[in-house]
């Protein structure tokens, strides 16, 4: 009987799984501020109401609504919320200050269902942030303005030791600053998973990256952006980071997750867009540029694409979108010298002329940020993060020696 009780009494106590006599999976998930999130907790809701995603959604929450603490995934993050520490996965791993998230909360939660062992994700993230200059990764090379800057200054006869500073600093800055927090991390898991037992190991089993719209603006580097394969100098930089990674994790065979950019949504079809027209053949050049890597010999069945342009949601774009003549309605009050009572009052009223209180409660629900940060809709990120899961485990295992 006393066996028992002190069975069922530890029962209690021990982790979901048991510890893993494998080494400890970790994955390293990287980019700009979409990989950072801005998607607020209170657009949850939208999850909830839709009876496809309400299953992730009940993943997310404990049955009284608040978000679950994730007990066997474990998190550190660099670049992402001020107040995040290391620590069990859960809200607030976003970006910036607050109850945010971006796509490590239910990545983390698929990738554990599936592998049914704790994990650990290490982020960094940091918006506006491009690759092309901040994250560029060694073997890149020179980026070709700061050539071309140099050989000017060479024929002036001047000093270029302050422009090779400045190049030193900036460019690859936060690639290093990426390995730097990765590295520090494995070099002492205990510090962020106590439970870790160090004669188990670890294994780097997956790199994610999300970013690219520091890169889609970038002329300087992409000056024919519009064009069959005005953004291919992206597509080479993926691919040397995602060599770099691997050489500088020990990893050859790292498997890599691309999330290709989406915001805006799919480019086909006749309908409200944020972006202007123009850029349209931009973006969908861009994303072919994204998606090339997963193509490339050396990659073919070690990286993986995600469109994450299928998770968008166009009347939540729409709506958002008419935020705009709000603003402009406040201003106009404010030039009038109303006392903020009168300028409330007359906002409200004209609130009502621009949303439905239908469509006025889906935007205060399902909208949480501007459109380039995925309109902040934790519908669309959670299903990002899903995917990106799903993506990474679809990837066969790299063959043993």
């Amino acid at each position: 009987m006393k066996h028992s009780l002190l069975m069922a009494a530890l029962g209690a106590v021990m982790p979901l799984h048991p510890l893993s006599a494998e080494p400890l999976k970790v994955y390293l998930m990287a980019g700009q501020s979409n990989m950072q999130g801005f998607c607020g907790v209170h657009t949850f809701t939208q999850i909830e109401a839709d009876p496809v995603t309400k299953p992730i959604y009940q993943k997310m929450v404990n049955p009284d609504g608040t978000p679950r603490v994730h007990e066997n995934v474990w998190i550190s993050t660099s670049g992402c919320a001020k107040d995040a520490k290391p620590g069990q996965l859960t809200t607030g791993y976003g970006g910036g200050k607050g109850d945010r998230i971006g796509p490590e909360l239910t990545f983390g939660i698929y990738m554990e269902e599936h592998v049914k062992e704790p994990i650990l994700i290490i982020k960094t993230a940091w918006g506006g942030k491009s690759l092309c200059r901040d994250f560029r990764p060694p073997s890149a090379g020179v980026h070709p303005t700061h050539t071309q800057a140099l050989e000017e200054l060479r024929k002036e006869t001047k000093d270029t030791t302050e422009l090779e500073t400045e190049y030193a600093e900036r460019h690859g800055k936060y690639y290093r600053m990426m390995i730097e927090h990765a590295k520090s991390v494995l070099g002492d898991i205990k510090k962020v998973y106590p439970g870790y037992d160090p004669s188990q190991g670890y294994k780097v089993a997956g790199f994610l990256w999300f970013q690219g719209e520091n890169d889609f603006g970038e002329q300087d580097t992409y000056p024919n952006p519009g064009e069959p394969g005005g953004f291919s100098e992206y597509s080479r930089l993926l691919a040397c980071l995602i060599r770099d990674v691997r050489k500088e994790l020990k990893a050859p065979e790292l498997n890599a997750v691309i999330g290709v950019l989406g915001f805006n949504g799919e480019l086909e079809t006749e309908r409200y867009r944020q972006i202007e027209t123009k850029h349209i053949p931009w973006l969908r050049e861009f994303r072919k540029a994204m998606e090339a890597p997963v193509e490339m010999p050396e990659f073919r069945g070690h990286v993986a694409a995600v469109r994450t342009e299928v998770f968008w949601e166009p009347r939540l774009e729409e709506l958002q979108g008419r935020w705009k003549q709000v603003k402009a309605k406040s201003g106009e009050l404010k030039a009038q010298g109303l006392s903020k009572e009168q300028q409330k009052a007359a906002l409200d009223e004209f609130l009502k002329t621009v949303y439905t209180p239908e469509e006025w409660k889906l935007m205060e629900t399902g909208v949480s940020n501007a459109c380039y940060h995925y309109l902040g809709s934790a519908k669309i990120m959670s299903r990002i993060g899903k995917a990106f899961a799903d993506a990474l485990i679809a990837i066969p295992a790299p063959t043993q020696p």
